[in-house]
């Protein structure tokens, strides 16, 4: 008896699809993913210790360092450099301390008298070691025609004053400020933007 032909032909059977190789383009995109993760993790860090170690963001409270420095403005202040001896404080530095009579409160004054000086007011002038001082950041229209006795600036301490001098609370009416108080240097103002740069 002849056999069906069609028992004896075998099924067709199609190979399943093998699975794609990982491509190239697959490991780029996971190495560039990876990359940006690893770059904000360190750019965080980097920010971290900038705030935590060298600066801290502050806020201007009050008029007392204007037209320099305005009521609400924000800053940086610099805590690296006097801590570590990196810098000295100089005449004319702005600087952020604990105010002597209330250490819970925080002034921004300029430095005027280093540790030694002698300081004396004729009528809104001030005079530092019989010298005149040049004070080109305060504007007459911020000037006062107050007066001061002459001071000897005691060792490790500084004589400050606000810039705006018919509206600050200084050393004139509270005295000096030890060294030990001074926690910062104002050196860049961030907002608002159109003031955004370093400050002088």
């Amino acid at each position: 008896m002849q056999e069906n032909q069609a028992d004896q032909t075998p099924e067709s059977v199609s190979p399943s699809p093998a699975p794609a190789p990982e491509t190239q383009s697959d490991r780029a995109k996971l190495w560039s993913a990876f990359a940006w993760v690893r770059d904000l993790v360190f750019s965080v860090l980097i920010a971290v210790v900038l705030i935590v170690f060298i600066y801290q963001p502050v806020k201007v409270e009050g008029t007392s360092m204007m037209p320099g420095l305005s009521d609400q403005e924000r800053i940086f202040i610099n805590k690296f450099t006097y801590r570590f001896g990196l810098s000295n404080i100089e005449r004319g530095d702005t600087v952020v301390f604990w105010w002597p009579l209330d250490p819970a409160k925080s002034y921004i004054k300029r430095v005027i008298g280093l540790p030694g000086d002698r300081v004396r007011i004729d009528r809104g002038q001030v005079y530092v070691n019989d010298r005149a001082l040049a004070e080109d950041y305060v504007p007459p229209e911020y000037r006062d025609e107050s007066s001061m006795e002459e001071l000897t600036v005691k060792p490790d301490q500084y004589f400050v004053l606000g810039d705006h001098r018919s509206s600050s609370s200084d050393s004139r009416s509270w005295g000096c400020v030890p060294r030990p108080k001074i926690y910062g240097k104002a050196v860049f103002v961030y907002w608002p933007l159109d003031k955004l740069g370093r400050l002088r």
